[in-house]
This record gives structure tokens, sequence and C-alpha cells, in this order.
């Protein structure tokens, strides 16, 4: 061993035996070693004479370092000598009989580090200087498996820093790339396919990791070499063999399925994409997904028929000719039923593939008027598969309950997982209507009269189901209604369920449930069923009002300690409050004490926290602020339920109570003039006054605007823009109305 040795071992130590010093010595040493002229010859020596892995890792590295900074400057001589060399070490050819390199006897990295220079070398060479390396290599296969699985490791190594445009590359990356793949089509390639083909069919019974390599190079190659050296009588019964025969390792199984794959998604001219797909018979693998247990082959299998189904959709969409369409069609609903087994079975990576290639294929379904009974029963079974992944895991109940860490993190990705699937429901309930809805109406009665206490996980999912239908629902088809919709329409219009709906969401079940995450989500959905049902719900108002007394009060009775979540603002009780109270169905009387009752107390709140407001810590002004804040955002809340024409000309006392309050709140900027959140809010609040009283805001505007611009900056210039685009939208409303106005009566 040598210095140089010595220091390479040095520079390399992780054992912590070693000072930072000492390292940085020997780092200087071999930085040293490396400016010599002769360092190429050094390392080539060294890939021969030393066993240390280090070694030959420090000199595959040089080497590399030196060619792709100096080829230019290299002499024929040199680049000859380290070219024969490395090709002599990854062919096993000696120098001597002395010094045989043991560089293959390293693990991995050594190779694919000397695979990586040998590619260097075809990049930089191959063809017009070294145009035979390829064919160079043939001979030397016969040596056995070590040769092969270099010669595998030269063609990946190849394909990921040169030919595979999975990874960014400059034009003249392309350029040499087009180059090298013309060559190697014209020259070698044929005769790599049958090196291929004879090396598995040799080796599958004795080194079966070898053969899963071999296949590994032939994925990769398949999408831009003549698809016909594959698909053919020899190579192709070889993988499906590999796919379907008993004993074969899931190694090596697995990379037969990807090469197949990789044929299903080549790219071609789609006359010719169905002719493959029809010619690959690929229906002899469905079993496979039921039977193999092997989760890796499951994942590998999905993708397969998946792809094969995507790329059967695409024949039939760019395809003319019908009997063509036809035979597309065939081929999808021969590989649909496996598609979704897979997605409704296994926890793979090939479900988001199949949601995408499913909405795809439901999206298509739309030029057919009807559906073909086969097509129903797809579109069944594609309800079944969104189901289950929905579903939440029954072990995280409690974690859901609390919502935890955990909780929230299984509750953000069953959230993120249900957007697609979500998606795709629309889209079958587009598509097939009265398949969806008795789906959702029978799934519903399953669970519900389920003799299962703990299968609350499968009620959400069922309900779930139907709230996320019920967001895609048309007006018309609100109206009209079928199937559940139907019923579900009867069932409003009679009093006994809407009382039922009123008191669950009413109760501790919902606005007043123990657990926070519930009362939120309620408070929404019940402002969502008010704007629905308002014109049902008058005679309920008494009832509804009375029940959520407690959480106006909260509102109407608030102090600077008072301490509000973000989440409980109220902004969704107000408004659906306002929605309720704002009807015309409600008289004047009643009306115009429900809102006085609520405006009164929030108004009086505000004018009580402006008093003495410099007695107060910073602590205690800035939640000050945060009351204020909630107050505005319930009153305009509130406000949100009463249009203009009640608001000014059949009930003018209503909007002179919000004038009133417009008044008040108008104070708080004069008191806090730079607080950007509390201006943002009355901004907010005077834009919508702007649409609840229409021209009757004009006396109050010059105030309002002036005191929203006072000592303003650009943010709140942008609020007062859009207040004043709606100010002068409904300006110009007004001029017109008169001089309607005015030649009516001129014409009479």
């Amino acid at each position: 061993m040598d210095n140089l040795d010595k220091a390479i071992l040095i520079m390399f130590d992780e054992s912590g035996a070693v000072n930072d010093a000492f390292k940085k010595q020997a780092n200087n040493y071999c930085h040293n070693v490396k400016e010599i002229p002769s360092i190429c010859t050094i390392c080539i020596e060294k890939l021969f004479s030393s066993n240390i892995v280090h070694v030959h890792f420090w000199c595959l590295q040089t080497l590399h370092e030196a060619i792709v900074s100096r080829y230019s400057s290299m002499t024929p001589e040199e680049r000859h000598m380290i070219r024969s060399s490395v090709f002599s070490i990854v062919c096993l050819e000696r120098l001597d009989e002395k010094n045989p390199s043991k560089v293959l006897e390293g693990p991995a990295y050594i190779k694919n580090k000397l695979a990586q220079l040998l590619v260097t070398f075809i990049y930089l060479e191959y063809p017009l200087i070294w145009s035979t390396v390829f064919v160079d290599f043939f001979p030397h296969l016969s040596k056995g498996s070590v040769v092969i699985d270099m010669f595998c490791r030269v063609l990946n190594v190849l394909d990921d820093d040169l030919i595979s445009l999975d990874y960014p590359r400059t034009p003249q990356d392309l350029v040499v790339a087009g180059s090298v793949k013309d060559k190697m089509r014209e020259q070698c390639v044929p005769q790599i396919v049958r090196a291929w083909y004879d090396i598995v069919s040799v080796y599958r019974n004795m080194d079966e990791g070898l053969c899963a390599g071999v296949l590994d190079s032939v994925r990769r190659y398949i999408s831009w070499i003549d698809i016909g050296l594959i698909v053919n009588d020899a190579f192709g019964p070889l993988l499906f063999d590999l796919v379907l025969a008993a004993g074969v390792c899931p190694q090596l199984r697995g990379a037969a399925v990807r090469c197949l794959f990789a044929i299903v998604s080549k790219g071609m001219e789609p006359h010719a994409k169905l002719t493959l797909l029809q010619s690959l018979k690929v229906s002899r693998v469905f079993r496979l997904v039921a039977e193999d247990g092997n989760a890796e082959i499951t994942s590998d299998l999905g993708l397969l028929l998946s792809q094969y189904a995507v790329e059967a959709l695409d024949c039939f969409k760019r395809i003319d000719s019908m009997d063509a369409r036809e035979i597309s069609m065939e081929l999808l609903n021969e590989v649909l039923p496996s598609v979704l087994y897979v997605m409704k079975n296994s926890e793979v990576d090939a479900t988001s593939n199949i949601v995408q290639f499913l909405s795809s294929y439901v999206a298509t379904l739309k030029s057919f008027t009807p559906l073909r009974e086969k097509q129903l029963i797809h579109m069944g079974q594609v309800l079944e598969v969104i189901l289950v992944p929905i579903s939440y895991d029954p072990m995280y109940c409690t974690n859901l309950d609390v919502l935890d860490k955990i909780g929230k993190e299984e509750e953000d990705g069953m959230a993120e997982l249900r957007k697609d699937l979500f998606v795709l429901l629309r889209s079958v309930g587009r598509v097939a209507p009265d398949v969806t809805q008795s789906f959702i109406r029978n799934s519903l009665v399953r669970v519900v009269s389920s003799s299962l206490e703990n299968n609350v996980e499968e009620v959400e999912a069922s309900l779930s189901l139907l709230y996320a239908l019920g967001e895609s629902l048309s007006d018309e088809a609100t109206r009209t209604g079928s199937a559940l919709l139907s019923e579900m329409l009867l069932m409003l219009d009679n009093t006994q369920y809407v009382t039922m709906a009123i008191a669950a969401f009413l109760d501790e079940r919902g606005i007043h449930h123990p657990n926070i995450n519930v009362r939120c989500r309620a408070n929404y959905l019940f402002m969502r069923v008010v704007k629905m049902l308002k014109a049902k719900l008058v005679p309920f108002i008494e009832i509804i009002l009375q029940s959520l007394q407690d959480i106006v009060a909260r509102f109407t009775s608030m102090n600077y300690t008072t301490k509000l979540t973000g989440s409980e603002d109220g902004n969704h009780i107000f408004e659906a409050i306002g929605l309720l109270i704002g009807m015309e169905d409600v008289p004047l009387e009643k009306q115009y004490n429900y809102l006085s009752s609520l405006l009164s107390p929030l108004c009086e709140q505000v004018k009580a926290l402006l008093i003495n407001d410099k007695l107060l810590t910073p602590w205690e002004t800035n939640d000050k602020i945060v009351v204020f804040q909630h107050i505005i955002m319930a009153i305009n809340s509130l406000s949100k339920g009463f249009g203009e024409r009640l608001a000014t000309a059949s009930r003018p006392a209503i909007g002179l109570m919000f004038k009133q309050t417009l008044d008040v709140l108008l104070q708080v900027l004069i008191v806090f003039p730079k607080v950007e959140p509390l201006r943002s809010k009355v901004a907010s609040f005077i834009h919508r006054m702007v649409d609840t009283l229409g021209a009757s805001i004009f006396p109050y505007l010059p105030k309002a605007l002036g005191q929203l611009l006072a000592e303003s900056e650009v943010h709140i210039i942008s609020d007062f823009l859009v207040i004043s685009i709606s100010i002068s939208a409904l300006l110009f409303l007004f001029i017109h109305w008169r001089m309607i106005t005015e030649m009516l009566m001129l014409w009479r």
C-alpha cells in the first residue's frame, strides 16, 4: 500500500478515528496527485493492481473527471489507453496474468461507476471514433453473469445519462442521443435483442436476478427500438411465460410485467396500436390479479392493466372507423373488471392512474345515448370501487374524534384522496344518474339497517357519497328529481322529516356537539340547509332562534377578555339567521323585532368597547380588536339575508336599522384608523350595504368612504376600488331609471 492508497483510505474514513486535520491533509494530497500529468496512467494501474474498493472508486471518479474536463486536450494515444483499459476491465480481460483486475468483484456502486465511465466514452466517441463498442461486447457475453451484468449496467447508464427523456437534456445531449440511437438501430439493436432473449432463456432457472436485470434493460429500450423485435413469436411468449409460469420469483415476474407495460405504452399510430393490443392477448394475465398475493406484483399488474385500458380508450378516441372503435370498446370491456378489481382490493400505486383512466372513460361514455347494459353495469362497479377507499380505517376512530396529530393527518389524507374520487362520482352521476342514485340509496339502506354497531365509518362514507352527489346537482335535477332524489324531495315536503332534520342540527348531535370540529361543520351545513329550504322553515323560526340563543348571546355579551377560536367565529350561524328572518314571508313586526334583538346588543357592544380605550394595556387593546372583528363579521353575515327591495322599498325601517349600524361601525375606524384587519372588515360591511341599501346609501357614502380612506395604504385602496365599482354600477342603474321615469312622464 503506497501513500496514495493510504491518503484515499484516510479521506474516505467514516469510523471517526481520523481527526479532521489529518483528513484535510489527505484530501490535499489526493488533490495534488490529480494534477500530475500522468494521473490517468496511475489510475489505470491502480485499477489492476489494487484490491481496495475505495481506491477503485477514487480512480474511476478521477478518470471520469479527467475525460469530462480535458478530453479535447488528450492525445489519441492517451484516449485509446484509457478506453481499452476500461473496456478490458468491463469484459474481464487481463493486462497480464499477474494482475487481474478486482474491480468487478466490488459492490454495485463500483460497477455503476465503471459503467458511467464507459458511457462517457460512448457519448464522446460513438459512432465516429469508436464505432464497434456494442459489437465488441458480444463475444465476451459468453464469459457468464459478471460480464452480462456489466453489459446491462452500461445499457442502463446510457439510458439514464443520455437517452431517456425522463430527465432534462441539453440541446447537445439530444443531438448526441439521436445519433447514438440511429447508429444502434442500424448496426446492433437486433443483435442486442437476440442477446437479451438468449440470456433470459438460458439463465431463467439458474440466475433469476440476472434475468430480471436483463429485462430491466429491455424495458428501457422498448420505447425507441422496432417493436417487432420484441412482439414476435419468440420474445413475446417468453415474457408471458415468465409472468404466468408457476415458481417464477416475484423479482423476475415483475420485470416481465414491466416489459409488457412498456410494450403497451409504446407511442404508435392508433391503428397500429390497436393491432398490437389485440395481438398481446393480455387477458391471459387477468386471473393473476386475484390470485397473486405479492403486493409488488399486484401493483405491477395493476399498472399494466390500467395502461392497457388507457391505450384502448385512446384508440377509441382517435380512430374514426366504426369497426375499429367497436374493437377498442370490446378490449375496454374485457379489461375493465380486472382494473376495477385492482382498485377495489389493492393498496397500490396504480390507484391514482386508474382514477385518471376511469374519469376519462366516463367522460367518453357521454357520447353513448343511451348507455349499453354492460356500460351501466360498469358504472355500478365504478361506484363500488369509489366507496371502498373513501371509508376511514376504524383504527383511527379515536384519533379522528379528538383530532390529534395522527387524526389530522388521516383527515387531511382522506380529504386529498376524496377530491379526485368525488369528481369521478359526479361524472358517473351525470352519465348514469339513475344507477348512481340507486347505488347511494342502497348503500345508505345497507349501512343503516346493519346489525353491526361499529360501522360508523361505512355510514360516514355513504353519507359523503350522497353529499358529494348533491353538491353537483343542477337546479333542474333538484326540481324534477328521480330515483333517490324523488324520495328525498318528497321527504322535504313532509313536516315531520323537516322537524327531525332541524332537531339533529340544533341539539348535541350538531351545533351543540361537544366536539368543536363537529360543531363547526354543523354550523356550515346548517347555513347551507337554510339557504336551500328557508321558505319551508318559516314556521320553525321561533324554535330555531330559541335553540341558537346561547350562541348568539356569546356575541351580544362579549368583552375584550372573551376568547373565541377562528373556527367558531359565528359567521355561518348569523348568516343562517339572516337568511331566515330576512324573508318577506316573515311579518314586518316580527322581522323588525328579530333584527333589532340582534343588531341592538351588537351595536351596544361596539359602543361599550370604544369607551375608555386609552386606559387599556397593549395586550388588552389587541384582544379588543379581535372582539371587534368577530362582531363586525357577525353583523356582515347577518345582513346577507336582506335584499335591497325589502330594505328600501317594502320595509324601509329595516334599511334604517342597517344605516344606524353603519354609523356605529364607522366609529371603529375613527378610534383605530391604522388597524388593517378592522379596516378590511368595515370595508367589507360597506360593500355589503351598497348591495343591501341600494341608492339610499348615497347620503352615507361621503362619511363612510372618507373614514375608510383616512391614512390608508395601498392594500386599503384596493378595497376602496372594489366598493367604488359597485357604487358606480349602482349609480348607473339609478340614473338610467331616473331617465326612463322622466321620459315616461313627458310621454304622458
